[in-house]
């Protein structure tokens, strides 16, 4: 905790704001600045809350608009209290500006772009949280203590409530351009104290296995009322509501095997703060919190959260976790804001042109034919559930280095190119970088399918021509001369820059290469097979081919082809693979050996040894080859996107490759 009181600016003078900056005093605090929209009527609402709150400190507030207030250096911490779509480009410059951060929630509309804010507050290095208040009062320490402690017995289901009837159907809450309704406005409310509840029943954060919900959007184009239910790791269940349009009791209650756990007054904790703990055969116990009482004032306490060296009751990854049940519940009633479509010009969520971070540690090499450097991690484009999730994860890429990404053209069947077609449109970034197209699937393998999947690819993805274009399957009925000559005529019409193919057998890419050569065809630059560390006992898929064996590994070296490897970090082998876990029946299919596992042991050893995860040491074995390779990986969120990249700064020498492989002692 900082000797020296904590020196605020307020982003938002609003009816939260100033709930907040009352309590300001409460925490030893100061308010020295305020900050508002650049306009007259800004600046007039940013004088009048300075001047409301000046009697509570030792100086007036200065006021200012965003920039001005961001660029003072007597401002340590900034409360973000604007309307919902504009905290996460405000969160953003006050984490640029070295400021420590307590935005209002929701942090931002959708789970991609909070995804984004966290990521970039962890990389500066700069505390954050967002403001969910009620879970920093003494009355929800209560609550979670009593469950830790087994006050109930086994912890069977919450059943949590957060809605109101606002009356006439006009202003911010009934605005979908401003991300209006009543899950984004306080149906985190009732989401987050389910999720802080199952992670304390559990002893540790619990995922959500199973979710449903049902709900109504008015003709405004937001949600008026919403239920959803949730089953959490460990079993527990939660009831949740939330709504602007029906007004319900706003309570919480938790139920166990041996009792319940009632709050009267769970979110506002202004009034009827409670703890009520009921057990058969006992008198009710409770316990009060006078909220006239300092150590009672939740935003005081939640102020001094953000500044303490202590782990908050509510953290980042509290909020990704939540966020990502809040756009589950919005995808479940059928609710995007038209600012979020899948058709929409999203912009980055700083608002800033996108450009690599310097310095980086991406890799680069070349592939013969491009006139591109081609990172040496290339982008799956597979695992984006909707526009703002892709523009964050592969917006993250770009400015970590990366500028090749792999698509096809049986992914979503045409959702995920046209999410990956949308974003490359948005950003205007074509020609900075490499397309890969895939196609050409079973059982649509032949020169025909080829020539109809590659022309639709191309317009779902609204560019010209492939850098790159592999066939993702093969079918060795047809020669492969057949093949060659459909790719050289693409190629030759500009539709293709280089080919080759994914899950081919050296045997079919040599047939293929000497039918080129003989018949004066481009041959084959690339080839996509499994490859990495763990050796495969089989594939995931019918169809596939694998180049992880020692005469497949000597083949790739004599002929020097660029590999783009799948599944190099063995689809989480490596990371999560337990011998005595054989729950995983694809893990244990694919990778389960004794050698495999004293290669994960290697790795695991060599990892402690630099200071990296065995799944880094993992993709650096895939990069340290000495034929050209260029992994693909398919991260789920920016977490899991940071993680991989972890392997580019390790750089193994041929013995430690060697070693990992089991080539010597």
């Amino acid at each position: 905790m900082p000797t020296s009181p904590t020196r605020w600016a307020v982003i938002g003078p609003g009816g939260i704001a100033r709930r907040f900056v009352s309590q300001l005093p409460a925490a030893g605090h100061e308010l020295v600045a305020v900050g508002a929209s650049p306009t007259a009527a800004g600046a007039e609402r940013a004088r009048a809350f300075a001047a409301e709150f000046a009697p509570l400190f030792a100086a007036p507030a200065a006021v200012g608009d965003y920039d001005d207030v961001l660029a003072r250096d007597d401002v340590d911490a900034v409360y973000v209290s604007t309307v919902h779509v504009t905290h996460a480009k405000l969160a953003l410059a006050a984490v640029r500006a070295g400021k420590h951060v307590l935005c209002e929630k929701p942090l931002a509309p959708n789970h991609g772009t909070v995804m984004a804010v966290v990521d970039a507050a962890r990389a500066a290095g700069v505390r954050f949280l967002e403001a969910y208040m009620y879970a920093h009062h003494p009355q929800t320490a209560k609550l979670l203590d009593l469950v830790r402690t087994g006050a109930i017995g086994t912890v069977q289901h919450v059943d949590a409530s957060f809605a109101f009837a606002t009356g006439a159907k006009e202003g911010r809450l009934y605005d979908a351009d401003l991300a209006g309704g009543g899950i984004l406005d306080v149906g985190g409310y009732p989401v987050s104290a389910a999720h802080l509840v199952a992670g304390a029943a559990l002893g540790r954060p619990a995922a959500v296995t199973a979710f449903s919900a049902q709900g109504t959007v008015g003709e405004t184009g937001v949600d008026e009322w919403a239920v959803a239910s949730i089953t959490f790791t460990g079993g527990v269940t939660a009831s949740v509501r939330t709504g602007v349009a029906l007004s319900e009791p706003q309570t919480l209650t938790v139920h166990g095997s041996g009792g319940t756990i009632h709050l009267p007054d769970p979110w506002t904790v202004l009034g009827d703060t409670r703890v009520v703990l009921t057990r058969p055969g006992a008198q009710p116990e409770t316990f009060a919190f006078d909220p006239e009482l300092p150590e009672n004032k939740a935003y005081a306490r939640e102020a001094r959260a953000l500044v303490s060296d202590e782990t908050p009751v509510f953290t980042l990854d509290d909020s990704l976790a939540v966020n990502a049940v809040l756009n589950r519940w919005r995808d479940a009633i059928g609710l995007r804001y038209p600012f979020e479509a899948d058709t929409a010009d999203i912009p980055t969520v700083s608002g800033l042109p996108l450009r690599r971070t310097e310095p980086t540690t991406m890799r680069y090499g070349r592939i013969e034919g491009l006139d591109k450097q081609v990172s040496r991690l290339v982008m799956g484009c597979d695992n984006q559930p909707d526009l703002a999730h892709a523009s964050a994860v592969f917006d993250n890429f770009v400015e970590a280095g990366g500028n090749t990404f792999d698509t096809a053209w049986l992914y979503g069947m045409g959702k995920y190119e046209k999410l990956f077609g949308r974003w490359l449109a948005n950003r205007g970034i074509r020609d900075e970088v490499n397309v890969v197209v895939k196609g050409c699937h079973t059982p649509h393998c032949d020169p025909e399918s080829l020539t109809r999947q590659l022309h639709e690819s191309l317009e779902r993805q609204g560019v010209e021509h492939a850098d790159i274009y592999m066939m993702h399957r093969d079918d060795e009925s047809i020669p492969v001369g057949e093949f060659v000559d459909v790719l050289d005529e693409h190629a030759s019409a500009g539709r293709i820059t280089v080919y080759g193919g994914s899950n081919w057998s050296p045997e079919r890419v040599d047939a293929a290469n000497a039918y080129a050569a003989a018949n004066g065809k481009r041959p084959f630059r690339v080839l996509s097979n499994h490859f990495g560390l763990a050796e495969a006992l089989d594939v995931p898929w019918a169809g596939c081919r694998h180049v992880t064996d020692a005469a497949s590994k000597q083949w790739l070296t004599e002929r020097g082809i660029a590999l783009l490897p799948w599944s190099s970090q063995a689809r989480g082998f490596f990371a999560r693979a337990d011998a005595a876990d054989r729950s995983d029946a694809e893990l244990v299919r694919c990778y389960y050996s004794e050698e495999n596992f004293e290669r994960k042991a290697r790795a695991e050893k060599l990892g402690r040894e630099l200071g990296v995860p065995a799944t880094a040491v993992a993709l650096a074995y895939v990069l340290a080859q000495p034929f050209p390779t260029f992994a693909l990986f398919g991260p789920r969120t920016i977490a899991e996107s940071r993680s991989s990249m972890a392997g580019l700064g390790v750089e193994l020498d041929e013995q430690q490759v060697a070693w990992l492989d089991l080539r010597e002692g």
